[in-house]
C-alpha cells in the first residue's frame, strides 16, 4: 500500500468538545498536519505548543475581492494574517470570494457578478500574489458550492476559482480545490481535478450528503484517490469535515480512502 499525500484535517470540525490545542496534538499524534478557521479565535501560543504542522489557515478576517473598498481592507487583512501564518508555520493561507458571515453566509451576496466585477477580482489576486512573494507566503482561493451551503458567494464554482486563479498564473496564487462543493454545486470531480491540476495546492474532501468523512456518503473517494495519484498530483488532501461518530475512526476511514492498494 501506498501512501502518495501528504494528509492533513481541519481541526476545528473534530472533537469539538476539546480544546482546539488539544485538538491540534491529537491530529499531530496521529499523524496528520491541521487545518484551521480563524486565528484570532485561538491562542496563538498554545498553538504552537501543540506541535502540529498547519496545512492551511483562513487566510482573512475582512474584505472582498470585486470591490475597491473590500479589496483595500481584505490586503490590509491578508498581510496581516500573513504575518500569523508565518508564526505558526502554516503552509497555505485560504482566500473565498467575499467575506463569509455567521453560518458561512456571504457578508456581501451577489447573485450576479459583472464584468467589472471579474476584473476587479482578477486585480485584487494580483495584488495578493504580489504582497505574498513579498512576505514569503501562499494564498489559496476555495471554491464553494452555491445551492446548499453559500448561496450569493461570488466566484463561487470551481470553474470561477480557476479561471481567476489560472489568469493570475502566479507561484504564491494556488487553488484550494474543495470537492465536497463541487460534488454539489457542479459534479464531475475528477475531470474538475484534471482541469485543475497545474493550480492545486491543497485538494479538501468530505462526503455528500452530510459533509462526513469518506465512506458516508454518494462520492467514491478511493478512485478520486487513485484519479489524483494517476494524473500526477502528490500534494496535501484535508479533510474538512465532521465525524459522523467517532473522530479517530473518521481519520482512519480517510486515511484509508486516500491509501494507494497495489
Amino acid at each position: 500500500m501506498d501512501q502518495p499525500f501528504t494528509l492533513a484535517a481541519c481541526a476545528e470540525m473534530l472533537w469539538r468538545d476539546k480544546p482546539i490545542e488539544w485538538r491540534c496534538a491529537r491530529l499531530a499524534d496521529l499523524g496528520f498536519q491541521v487545518g484551521l478557521w480563524n486565528w484570532p479565535d485561538h491562542d496563538l501560543a498554545g498553538l504552537e505548543r501543540s506541535g502540529a504542522t498547519f496545512s492551511i489557515m483562513n487566510g482573512y478576517l475582512t474584505g472582498r475581492l470585486a470591490d475597491d473598498e473590500g479589496a483595500d481592507e481584505l490586503l490590509r487583512s491578508a498581510r496581516e494574517t500573513a504575518m500569523v501564518g508565518k508564526r505558526l508555520g502554516v503552509a497555505r493561507l485560504n482566500l473565498h470570494g467575499t467575506g463569509l458571515g455567521e453560518g458561512g453566509l456571504p457578508a456581501r451576496p451577489s447573485d450576479v457578478v459583472t464584468g467589472r466585477m471579474w476584473l476587479k477580482a482578477r486585480d485584487t489576486l494580483c495584488r495578493i500574489a504580489d504582497m505574498a512573494e513579498e512576505e514569503n507566503v501562499v494564498f489559496t482561493l476555495e471554491n464553494l458550492n452555491l445551492p446548499v451551503d453559500h448561496p450569493g458567494t461570488p466566484f463561487g464554482r470551481a470553474e470561477d476559482t480557476l479561471a481567476l486563479v489560472a489568469s493570475v498564473n502566479h507561484p504564491r496564487l494556488r487553488l484550494n480545490l474543495d470537492l465536497y462543493h463541487v460534488q454539489i454545486g457542479e459534479g464531475n470531480l475528477i475531470e474538475t481535478c484534471r482541469a485543475c491540476l497545474p493550480w492545486i495546492g491543497e485538494v479538501q474532501v468530505a462526503d455528500v450528503p452530510g459533509r462526513c468523512e469518506p465512506g458516508t456518503g454518494e462520492v467514491n473517494y478511493p478512485m478520486i484517490a487513485r484519479a489524483l495519484h494517476e494524473m500526477g498530483y502528490c500534494g496535501p488532501v484535508g479533510m474538512e469535515a465532521f465525524a459522523k461518530g467517532d473522530p479517530e475512526s473518521a481519520l482512519e476511514a480517510f486515511r484509508a480512502a486516500f491509501t494507494l492498494r497495489r
